[in-house]
């Protein structure tokens, strides 16, 4: 059974991260999550609070139990880059082995930071496979960065039935004019509630792809996990446009926004990573990409906290579903419920 409290951060961060609903946005909620998660595991007090109020209780079972099947591709990586000086506690090491794809990596932060941001960046973009070539860009990392955790997800799935490529078309879409749509008619999972039509369409690996198609203009998230509670098998004519989206950010302001505030000041306690007390998150940062087409899709993401210190099928006739206006995407495991990436589409 998908996990509500998951879902719930999503919707919840996604509102803070993409308020312009006339604006494309992609993220994952999955990498965000598990970069967030090992920094509430080296936390204290209302450091560590904060942040288990937004990712929820479970949130570490969720994301460790969606594993994707072999039938997909998918790669993830949790590293915990720290400087040669720095203590770190043999707790939180035990803790991070516990995540898939842990490692504790040295980075000469103090003596090169050049080199730093390089080498992190070169290892996040042999895990995404290339897609995400520069995650932290130039001045990211200083001399006074101490330690970086990062998170790097990849994933490409295929449909469990294809799209045909013969009925793909230009079709008109709200405010984007005609653009390349795919069209498939079969037995997929939908639900009509609270204001959005949601059709999955199941993909190799576990995974599954949810199109949320508000009524009327996309506005807020209220009313999603009601549809997606509601999915079940029918027959649907589905439109689909193709997709390419990408997207680089600072999630800073978006977390304090939701109530994650201490770890980015003074008062940040991070004593569980490190026994020195002047340690605090400077930025988190975001990079995704996602790309869907007629055979699947692949998507790529990486999250990087970086820390400072303060001195230092039935037979009726198919529903007929045509997203031609802004709609959500989620692609996320089907059994869990761990969304490896939310799309906001005004323009595909």
């Amino acid at each position: 059974m998908p996990d509500r409290a998951h879902l719930t951060f999503a919707l919840t961060l996604h509102d803070a991260i993409a308020p312009d609903r006339a604006r494309n946005a992609c993220w994952s909620p999955y990498s965000v999550a598990s970069a967030l998660g090992l920094t509430a595991q080296a936390a204290r007090g209302d450091t560590e609070a904060e942040l288990l109020a937004l990712l929820g209780a479970d949130h570490a079972k969720v994301l460790k139990d969606a594993v994707v099947g072999d039938d997909a591709e998918f790669a993830v990586a949790n590293t915990l880059w720290a400087w040669d000086e720095l203590p770190i506690d043999e707790g939180f090491l035990t803790d991070l082995a516990g995540w898939p794809g842990a490692r504790a990596r040295s980075a000469p932060f103090a003596g090169d930071p050049e080199g730093a941001r390089k080498l992190i960046n070169a290892d996040v973009a042999e895990t995404t496979r290339g897609l995400v070539p520069e995650l932290l860009s130039a001045g990211a990392i200083t001399s006074d960065t101490v330690a970086t955790l990062v998170n790097a997800l990849y994933l490409k799935c295929a449909w469990r039935e294809e799209f045909p490529e013969h009925d793909t078309a230009d079709l008109p879409f709200r405010g984007a004019g005609n653009v390349a749509t795919m069209r498939r008619e079969g037995s997929m999972r939908y639900a009509r509630r609270a204001g959005w039509e949601a059709v999955a369409l199941s993909a190799r690996g576990g995974v599954e792809a949810v199109v949320l198609l508000p009524d009327d203009d996309l506005g807020g998230t209220e009313g999603v996990p009601e549809v997606l509670e509601a999915l079940d098998h029918d027959r649907v004519e589905l439109f689909l446009p193709k997709l390419r989206l990408s997207a680089n950010v600072s999630l800073a302001a978006s977390l304090q926004q939701v109530g994650v505030r201490t770890m980015f000041g003074r008062e940040a306690d991070l004593t569980r990573l490190s026994p020195d007390p002047r340690l605090y998150v400077d930025d988190v940062v975001h990079e995704a990409v996602l790309r869907l087409d007629e055979q699947g899709f692949e998507g790529a993401a990486a999250t990087a906290v970086v820390m400072r210190m303060t001195s230092f099928i039935p037979a009726e006739p198919a529903r007929t579903v045509r997203v031609d206006r802004p709609y959500l995407l989620l692609v996320r495991h089907a059994e869990t419920g761990a969304i490896y990436f939310l799309a906001q589409v005004a323009t595909p």
